[in-house]
Formats: C-alpha cells, sequence, structure tokens
C-alpha cells in the first residue's frame, strides 16, 4: 500500500495542535486509506489502542449512530482515564449535525480530532462558526503521475510515454491500480464511481428532484473543459435543446457538483487591471478519468485533457490558480503562493510555428519579472523560446 507521505506528513505535523484536522477530498481519493496510516503512525509512537477512538460511518457497526447526541455519548462512554484521546471520524458528514458533536468533544474531552468526508459541507459556514477557526483543513487529490507511477501494474514493455497515456486516459483514482490493467474493470469502475457521487453527494444530499437533468448537464460539462462559460451561457444552450431551465438553478446545480469535489471553477484574474472577473470563468474536473468516462473515452487525448491534468496538479502542489487575461489574450493559468507566481500556457504541440506563437504571444505580453513556462509533449529539454521556459508535460509531472 503506497504511503501517501505529502498528506501523512501533514497530519503528523499537526498532531497534539488544538485543532480539528479536516480530510476534504472526492469519494474514494484516498481519505480513509490516509487516516488508516495516520492511525498506524499513533500505534508506532507508542499511543495505546484505549486512546485511540476509529469510527467508520459507511460501516454498519455504526448505524446506530443518527445524530450529534449519539455521537458524542458513543466516544464520551468509551473514554476512561485522564490521558489524551486521539479521535478519527471517517465519513462523519453521514451523521446528522454531527459538527455539534465534535464540537463538544473539543470542549469536554481532553482530545485531538481527526475527521474526513466527501463534500464540501465539512467545511460550511456552519462548521466555521462552531469552531471559530478552530479547524486545520487537508485536502486530498486522487494520485499525481509519480504516485501512478509507483502503484500502477505496468507491463515490462512499456515506455513513460505508453504510461503517461494510460494516466490521461484513466485518471488517478487509487482503486485502479489494483485492477490488472483491465480496461473493461477500469471503465466499469469509473463508471460506479461517477454514479456513487452524482448519487450520494449530489442527488441525496441535496433531494435533487430532476436526476435526468443533472445527468444533461454533467455531460454538458465535461465537453465544455477548458472553455469559458458562465451559468446563463450554460442555460441559454441546454434551452436551444429543450430544457426550460434557468440560470439560477444553473448556478446552484454546479454549487453542488463543486461541493461534491467533482468539478472546480476556475475564476478569470485580469492582469492589467489586477482584479478578479465575476463574469466567465473555466471549469475542470478532479481527474480526467472521471472526465474521460463521461465525455467519452474516444476523445481523451485532448488539449482539454492536457488543461485539466495540469490544472488538478497546480492544486495538488498547492497553488491558487486562475485564469489569466490580459489585454483580451488568454493565459491557460496563474499559479499563485506567497511570493510566488506561474504563468502557464499548456498545449499538446508547439512544432507548427502558428501554435508557438500563439501560445507565446500571451505570455510575452506580460511585462513583468516572474516565471513564464509552455507545458508542451514536444521534447524539449532544457529549452527556453524569448525567455519563455518550454516543458515536457511529463518532465513536468516528474518533478
Amino acid at each position: 500500500m503506497l504511503i501517501r507521505e505529502n498528506y501523512l506528513n501533514k497530519l503528523i505535523a499537526g498532531k497534539d495542535i488544538n485543532l480539528i484536522k479536516v480530510i476534504t477530498g472526492v469519494r474514494r481519493s484516498g481519505k480513509s486509506t490516509l487516516l488508516l496510516q495516520y492511525k498506524d503512525y499513533l500505534k508506532s509512537q507508542k499511543i495505546s489502542d484505549s486512546d485511540i477512538i476509529y469510527m467508520n460511518f459507511e460501516s454498519a457497526e455504526w448505524y446506530g449512530i443518527r445524530d450529534y447526541e449519539d455521537l458524542y455519548n458513543q466516544i464520551k462512554n468509551q473514554i476512561s482515564g485522564k490521558s489524551k484521546k486521539y479521535i478519527l471520524l471517517d465519513e462523519v458528514q453521514n451523521v446528522l449535525s454531527w459538527e455539534k458533536g465534535v464540537n463538544a468533544l473539543l470542549v469536554d474531552v481532553n482530545s485531538d480530532i481527526y475527521i474526513t468526508g466527501s463534500n464540501a459541507y465539512l467545511l460550511s459556514s456552519e462548521l466555521t462558526t462552531l469552531l471559530a477557526g478552530r479547524v486545520l483543513t487537508i485536502k486530498i487529490y486522487p494520485f499525481s503521475f509519480k504516485e501512478f507511477l509507483l502503484e500502477y501494474p505496468f507491463k515490462e514493455n512499456e515506455d513513460k510515454y505508453d504510461k503517461f497515456d494510460k494516466y490521461l486516459k484513466y485518471g488517478g483514482m487509487p482503486m485502479l491500480v489494483n485492477m490488472n490493467d483491465d480496461e473493461w474493470l477500469m471503465q466499469s469502475y469509473l463508471t460506479d464511481l461517477k454514479d456513487v457521487v452524482l448519487k450520494k453527494d449530489v442527488i441525496n444530499r441535496n433531494k435533487i428532484k430532476d436526476p435526468a437533468f443533472l445527468d444533461r448537464l454533467i455531460d454538458y460539462m465535461a465537453s465544455v473543459i477548458g472553455s469559458l462559460t458562465t451559468p446563463c451561457a450554460i442555460a441559454e444552450y441546454l434551452r436551444k435543446n429543450g430544457s426550460s431551465i434557468t440560470s439560477e438553478t444553473i448556478s446552484t446545480y454546479l454549487s453542488m457538483l463543486e461541493n461534491a469535489y467533482l468539478i472546480y471553477r476556475v475564476p478569470r484574474y485580469e492582469l492589467k487591471g489586477k482584479q478578479l472577473l465575476k463574469t466567465q470563468g473555466k471549469y475542470y474536473f478532479i481527474d480526467n478519468g472521471l472526465r474521460n468516462i463521461i465525455s467519452g473515452l474516444a476523445g481523451y487525448d485532448s488539449g482539454s485533457s492536457y488543461e485539466n491534468l495540469i490544472y488538478i496538479e497546480l492544486l495538488r502542489r498547492g497553488y491558487e490558480v486562475f485564469v489569466g487575461e490580459y489585454n483580451d489574450l488568454e493565459i491557460d493559468f496563474i499559479a499563485v503562493k506567497p511570493n510566488e507566481r506561474v504563468y502557464y500556457q499548456v498545449t499538446r504541440s508547439i512544432l507548427d510555428e502558428k501554435v508557438e506563437e500563439r501560445e507565446k504571444r500571451s505570455l510575452l505580453a506580460i511585462k513583468d519579472n516572474y516565471k513564464k513556462v509552455i507545458l508542451t509533449m514536444d521534447n524539449t529539454k532544457n529549452k527556453q523560446i524569448d525567455g519563455i521556459e518550454v516543458i515536457n508535460i511529463i518532465d513536468f509531472l516528474m518533478k
């Protein structure tokens, strides 16, 4: 089993700090495995089993815990002695008003609390109000390409391009590495996972009465990855295809999909005016495999697929990401950290002179000294064009 040290080390760093550690991410991205690995770490530090309280609320063992009072009483009854208790609660959003129980445990018990969940409601305003900033959030993503390489059962004759092609096509959901490179199994799994996320984290949670429309919307969103759009534009397109949906309803549905971590909205940043633009933005999926299973695997090797992959990788590396605009020129991504900014253009190839000119024009228009990069599948070792770094996408992912 792969030890995801980047995430595990964040939990270790937060140990015994009086903050609730919140592990969030799309369903089946590895949150439960990470929590169990942290449990093993606690044991390795000589913390006794009696001081570790682990509960997985997708297990039938805990079906009797319906609400926050049940949760509080169950845990309180397990506690004896004065030593610190490490409370690990997996998929806690299945418990009604769970945040009240967690808040009470934080106040009443000498404890260090860790929770996981597959929905952004874990970080809702109600939780923030109750816990008054006493939360440390750890966002977990599907496997990176480096992690995928370590775990996937590749054939002996596959080179790095063959391996990357599988990652581009099927994505990095951790369970895929256990399917013996069987395409039918992987496609079936991704289809089932998409259905589970939509049903449990979108339809059931939000009591949606028209799941058929949700299917049409998610199909459309998979087809416009990397394109600027708005709820009004989406509603107009769907009206032309027989729907009477309003832009307000579209906006609500998109928020539900974002809260389930299935899609991400990337806002536009106008560089000249140094301001976020409220109109238009781009949407990307949490995982290329999930997107491809929706839009059709035949078109997996496209420019939008590379953009989707790079966007999630930048999030995985801790960047805040925007779509850039400068004098009507578009920059695919502005990746920002404290004291760091990088501009990225993403394209399959720049061997065509017109494509090269198009991709570098936007970057050269920006008159600052921040790093500018074109990411491409071309063989580009140590290449620069007019001060712009050109990096092979596979090499970039391997850094």
